[in-house]
């Protein structure tokens, strides 16, 4: 059943279809944290990271390079929810939760339980109030 079925049967009140939208929200995660992140995102959107090549642009590329991120990650809840209103949640939540790992506030076990808690909020929305 194409994942869009399940978003309306969860819309409609149907439980059973929570596990697969679940699902689909980790795997986006998975792809985003992953292969969509690469090597230059992962090191520069720490604000404390100094490369050995100084020749970037500003010391506020973390800035660009975390907001890139999260918004790649709203981007994966936008289309495996159809929500817009999911996705600019996501940017907002994601950029926190890295920036507190990045300033290892919490560490990585953390980061990954709160991203996965924010996903099982968002199935709960589209259950309940979406």
């Amino acid at each position: 059943m194409p994942l869009s079925h399940h978003i309306d049967a969860l819309a409609d009140g149907s439980l059973t279809a929570a596990l697969p939208v679940f699902f689909a929200l980790l795997i986006a995660h998975a792809l985003c944290d992953h292969p969509l992140q690469g090597q230059f995102l992962a090191l520069h959107k720490n604000r404390r990271y100094r490369p050995k090549d100084n020749n970037l642009p500003c010391q506020s590329l973390w800035l660009y390079c975390l907001s890139a991120h999260a918004l790649i990650h709203a981007g994966g809840v936008w289309l495996v929810t159809g929500s817009c209103l999911l996705g600019s949640i996501e940017l907002v939540m994601h950029w926190i939760i890295d920036f507190l790992k990045e300033e290892r506030f919490i560490n990585l076990h953390v980061d990954q339980l709160l991203h996965a808690s924010c996903k099982v909020l968002y199935v709960i929305a589209l259950c309940c109030w979406l």
